[in-house]
């Protein structure tokens, strides 16, 4: 493998990774998940079922 190969495959390789990093920030902020993301916000404030904390 020639180093213009190996530049050209780093090269995909970031690109392809790119897009696959915006195309998961594009699924978690679009606005049908709004609904989950309102619910995990939520947990900490939550009472765990059978705890006892006296």
């Amino acid at each position: 493998m020639s180093p213009d190969d190996i530049n050209l495959l780093r090269g995909l390789v970031t690109v392809v990774s790119f897009i696959g990093f915006v195309a998961l920030v594009w699924h978690s902020w679009s606005r049908k998940r709004s609904a989950e993301h309102a619910e995990a916000a939520a947990l900490p404030f939550q009472e765990e079922q059978g705890v006892n904390r006296e």
